[in-house]
């Protein structure tokens, strides 16, 4: 039980880690908003993260088969969802975005919604938690069903204590902002996640490609 405990909290933490999409979308709350709505667009991920770590320990084979056999068009749907987000947060302007915080437009549960959905465009993440329940020997199949559920919350508190460390670090950076560097920040993240999705878009299409001949 000792091994569940500690092996999900650092498979949380590995999984939340990469600094992705989504952990630039986190910081860029952060900064933009406040540290709070940055932590609760990382609880949306986290919640994300565990259904698909829920589904792999259920060993549920025909999603995994799935998720093998149309990588090539889910590649080419998340790229094209990432590039109309990195443009949008390369077009918006932060002076906005703190006056609507301020006047409380936006709520921390929009927050969760908006980042879980975006965690949950990318199934291929199940393909991350099959290596890392491999790597850790986490949960095997003859494990009882508490055990499971065990493993799972500590993947949560995992992911969860990552979110709250990285945004208590970024909040009390946000100080050292004025809005020009808002608006540099906005700008640096989003054309990071406009370069990061035309590459996987270009890739994707060029694996497809190379699939036909």
């Amino acid at each position: 039980m000792i091994g569940i405990l500690y092996k999900g909290f650092i498979i949380g933490i590995l999984v939340s880690a990469p600094m992705g999409p989504i952990g630039l979308l986190c910081i860029q709350r952060t900064l933009n908003k406040g540290r709070w709505h940055g932590f609760f667009s990382g609880v949306g991920a986290a919640l994300s993260d565990v259904i698909y770590a829920m589904i792999t320990c259920l060993g549920m084979g025909f999603i995994i088969d799935f998720v093998k056999d149309n990588q090539g068009t889910l590649h080419l749907v998340g790229s094209f969802l990432l590039i109309f987000f990195g443009y949008y947060i390369y077009q918006s302007n932060p002076s906005k975005n703190l006056r609507k915080s301020k006047e409380g437009v936006s709520t921390y549960h929009q927050d969760i919604v908006t980042a879980f959905f975006f965690t949950l465009s990318n199934p291929l993440i199940i393909v991350l938690f099959i290596t890392l329940f491999a790597r850790f020997n986490f949960i095997s199949s003859d494990e009882k069903l508490f055990s499971m559920i065990i493993g799972l919350c500590t993947i949560a508190i995992g992911a969860l204590t990552w979110w709250f460390l990285i945004t208590f670090l970024v909040g009390k950076l946000r100080k050292n902002f004025n809005l020009r560097g808002l608006w540099i920040i906005n700008r640096v993240v989003g054309a990071t996640i406009l370069l990061l999705s035309i590459g996987g878009l270009v890739f994707s299409i060029w694996d497809m490609i190379h699939l036909h001949h």
